[in-house]
Parts: structure tokens; sequence; C-alpha cells
């Protein structure tokens, strides 16, 4: 049933957002997606456009057959090839929905169609009466709406209504309209076509200039009911209205809308990031409501205001659009407010003066580097603040590996203080073998969380980094190397993370495994083992 005041929404990145460039998804990916848009309670889903290709014909009927709460809909040219395909996909629907358009602008209609605007109206008149006669639910699009000429739209519009259809859409197809002139034409439209209580107007607006879901809620302004868009605005050219951004909007400011919107919103985030990872298209950091940065704080004054109260940067909430809570990013912007809230949730407690040195070496290290992780502040800590002995302190002098059909051997010299300590052993790989040397010398036993190695630039001589993340009784800590010799970097970032652990340790007065300057392990300084 039609409410004024409830604006739905009708998702079309199955359709319109496939279209984007280097986009294609099987049925299987697509009806992921369609399930899940189901769960987020979307009114309508506009699963492809059959006529197209057997593929889509096959998505269309796929998405028909499977759910029975959303509204799926099925894309037409006003000839009846198109139609009846569409129908035909659509006939084991719980709620088919047939959606007819032809483009009504005067460059569409003399270049594209090569019709007469008369011939226009001709072919609305029978495609949607054709449509109508086959589905119960008919939807009409003139294409190029916004820069069409607003009196022949408005004919077009009546006549669609007057041959069955109940939904008119309003599309910026090219992304040509702006806020204050759209949401006149579309005023001028809806007043002139005077349609019957029932029929809803719609708006389908594209992004390139970047103004789609300003676009979408002018529309909405002036009397539009449905918007039309895809999930993180994917699409051709510059993409459609994201759907996240005009429910947040409308929600959000609710104050100024007076609308209500029935969407799940927790369910937005991770249908992003699920679109996102199976058509390839990533999300910006900085996107608006989905963007990995949009609920991130880096400045010191946001970050003081946030802890102080989360609206004072914060208008809506990250659990509203199914996404964490706001995320503190300490970097070169940051406050001492966060730093050593950071710090207390990292579990350290320092007195001004020993936080006053920390956040001063702290922020030579963002001069340096873009954001300060976790890893990087703990050692921050345990490096330079904490006293810690040079017992603690190992330096890789020396190592060796030698690899073979299924076995690999590595030798590595360490320096502890004074002392060199040298060991061997065998591993699955070069790498697995030197740090299974080390561990023979180290006298712990370390747990190997993460191990990675990057490429500092496209270019062939470029640096191989190397991180690893280890964990010992409950501490963690991050070590990175880098080399033109990956296996270098590697056994680096190990020796870097084992001293990094000893440091967090002697920090909060913890001792690994009772290590407190013993000796190494029997027979450490030979080179047996392997």
């Amino acid at each position: 049933m039609f409410d004024p005041n409830r604006v739905c929404f009708f998702d079309t990145t199955l359709r319109d957002g496939e279209q984007a460039a280097g986009v294609n998804l099987n049925v299987g990916e697509k009806l992921q997606i369609a399930r899940q848009l189901e769960k987020m309670r979307v009114e309508v889903i506009e699963a492809g456009f059959p006529a197209a290709s057997p593929g889509d014909f096959s998505c269309v009927q796929t998405i028909a057959r499977e759910l029975t709460k959303t509204t799926v809909c099925g894309l037409a040219r006003t000839r009846e090839g198109d139609i009846r395909a569409a129908a035909q996909a659509l006939a084991q629907a719980e709620k088919p929905r047939l959606h007819v358009f032809i483009a009504t602008s005067p460059i569409h209609m003399e270049y594209k169609l090569r019709l007469t605007p008369e011939e226009v109206l001709g072919e609305i008149r029978s495609g949607v009466s054709l449509a109508r006669s086959l589905v119960e639910e008919v939807e009409f699009s003139g294409e190029d709406a916004s820069r069409s000429n607003p009196e022949f739209l408005i004919k077009a519009f009546k006549v669609a209504v007057d041959s069955g259809a109940t939904v008119l859409n309003i599309p910026d197809t090219v992304g040509y309209a702006t806020p204050e002139e759209f949401y006149q034409f579309c005023r001028t439209v809806i007043e002139g076509v005077a349609a019957p209580t029932g029929v809803i107007f719609s708006v389908h607006a594209h992004n390139d200039l970047g103004l789609a879901a300003a676009n979408s809620l002018a529309a909405v302004r002036a009397g539009v009911r449905q918007v039309e868009g895809t999930i993180n605005g994917m699409g051709e050219r510059g993409g459609n209205s994201a759907i996240e951004e005009v429910v947040m909007a409308l929600r959000t400011r609710e104050d100024f809308y007076g609308l209500t919107v029935g969407l799940d919103t927790k369910r937005l985030y991770p249908v992003s990031r699920l679109v996102a990872r199976l058509s390839g298209v990533g999300v910006p950091p900085n996107k608006a409501v989905v963007g990995s940065n949009a609920f991130a704080h880096e400045a010191g004054i946001h970050q003081h205001g946030v802890m102080a109260k989360r609206e004072t940067y914060e208008i809506m909430r990250a659990e509203d659009v199914g996404c964490e809570p706001a995320v503190m990013i300490l970097g070169k912007h940051s406050g001492s407010h966060a730093f050593r809230a950071r710090l207390e949730s990292l579990g350290y407690n320092l007195d001004d003066q020993q936080l006053a040195k920390a956040f001063e070496i702290f922020k030579r290290l963002c001069d340096e580097k873009k954001e300060a992780s976790d890893g990087d502040i703990e050692a921050i800590v345990a490096d330079q603040i904490f006293s810690v002995t040079p017992e603690f302190h190992y330096e890789l002098r020396d190592y060796t590996v030698h690899v073979g059909s299924g076995l690999a051997a590595a030798a590595v010299v360490l320096r502890l203080g004074d002392q060199e300590l040298k060991d061997a052993a065998t591993g699955n790989g070069p790498v697995d073998a030197a740090y299974r040397a080390i561990k023979r010398l180290i006298k712990i036993d370390p747990k190997l969380e993460s191990f990675k190695i990057t490429a500092t630039s496209e270019r062939s001589d470029a640096l191989g980094e190397a991180h690893v993340v280890l964990s010992c009784q409950g501490l963690k800590a991050l070590g990175h190397g880098a080399s033109t010799d990956v296996i270098k970097a590697s056994v680096r970032a190990y020796v870097n993370a084992v001293n990094r652990l000893y440091s967090v340790a002697a920090a909060r007065d913890i001792r690994l495994n009772g290590r407190s300057g013993e000796k190494p392990l029997e027979g450490a300084e030979t080179l047996g083992g392997i």
C-alpha cells in the first residue's frame, strides 16, 4: 500500500550496477547479492535485462524463483520481444514487476531512436499496455528525462498511466541535472501529470558530476517516493546514486525530510563489502557511510571531541550501518588525549613525563609513516620509555640457507650482549628453517601469528618488506625487516619481533618462560642439528 510519508528503494546493482566497466557477475554471485538485499528489506530488486542475453534471462529467472518477500523486476524496451522475454523470466516471481523504458529527450529521439515525439508516444502506449497485460505491476521510465522537454515528458507519463503503469520513473540518465533545477523539474512533472492516488513517482540519478545522491534527495523533496540506485554507487561511467548514502541521509535528517525508510540499515556495511568482493570494485576509504574511514578519526581535535561525546563529530552511529564503532587512527594529526587513551587500552599507564616523551617520539615516527599501529606504539613505549637491559636485545650477525629437493636448512648467528650464538635447523622452506634455528637460540617458543612479504614499489629492484607477528604468554609483537633479499628481510623481521616481545614483557614486568639471562640451549654454539 502506498504511504506518502515513506520512501522505498529500488536496487539496480544487478542490472545497472553490473554495467560498470570490467564487472561481470554470474548467476550464483547475483543470487548471493539478491538474497542479502532481500534481508536488508529492499523493496524492489532489478535483477537484469532478460532480452539482453541468455545469461541475463537466467539470472532474472533464478532470482525471481528464489525471492519471496521482495519485488523482482526485469528491464525491457518498449519492443514486444523485450517485454515478452521479461515477463517469461518473471513468470515464477512471487512479486513481479516489468520495467519498460524509452528515451524522451530530443537528442535521444532524433539521433538514437530516429522517431518523432508522436511515434515515441505510440511506443509507450503499446509497450506499457502489453506489459500490463502480462504482469500486475508495471514501471515506465522516460530515458534521459532530465534533458527532456517537461511538457512532452508529462504527456508521455500520462500515456503510460492510461496504459497501466503504476510507477513513473524520472531518470537523470547522464548525470546532467543539478539539485536546485532537478527539484523544480520533478515538481513540475509531478504536478503536471496529476496521477491518480497509488501511482508512485521514482528517480534514477547518475553520478557523472558527483550529484547523484543530492539529485535523488532533491527529487524526494519534490514528491518522489521511490529512489533507484546501487550499492556503493556502482554503475557505468561515474556510477549511480549510492543507496547507502540516500537512505542514511533520509534517516539521519528525518527532522528535515519528515520521511521514513523501511530498510534495515544495519546490513548496509556487510552488503557493501559483499558487492565489492564479488564485483571486484573496491570501496574507496573515504566513501560516505561504508568507506573504511567513514567512522575513523585522526585529527586530535576530533579525537578529543569524540572521546568526550561521540555526537561532537559523528552525525550517525557506525553500528547503525553495521560497522564497528568509531576507530581512532593514530597519525601525525592525533593529539595527546587519543595517544594516552590508546596506551591505556593496551595496558600501559605512563606518568606525565613518560607520556610527553613517548608522544614526542610518536610524532617523529608519524613524519616517516602515515599511521602508527598498536605494535609501533608498544615498541615506542617498550624500546624508548622503559629501560630494557642489553641482554634482551638480539642482533642478527649472519645467516645462510640451503635449499634442495624437498629439504631446506638454515644456519643463523645472533649476538646477545657479548655472546655470539650459533645454531642451525631444517624446515619446510628456507624461512621456516631459519625461524626454527632462531627459536633454538632464544629459548622461547613464540607462535607465528602472521607472516607476509610485500614489495615497496613496482620496480624490479624494489625492497622486500617482511612483517611478522609473534605471540607468547598473551603478549604480541610486530616485527619488520627490509632487504633486496626476501629471506634476509624475513629473518630480520623475526629477530625484530623477538626483541619487541622481550621489551614488552620487561615493560609489563613479565618473564618469558623464566628467562633471565640464562645460557642458550645445550650445544647452541655449534652448527649441529641440520
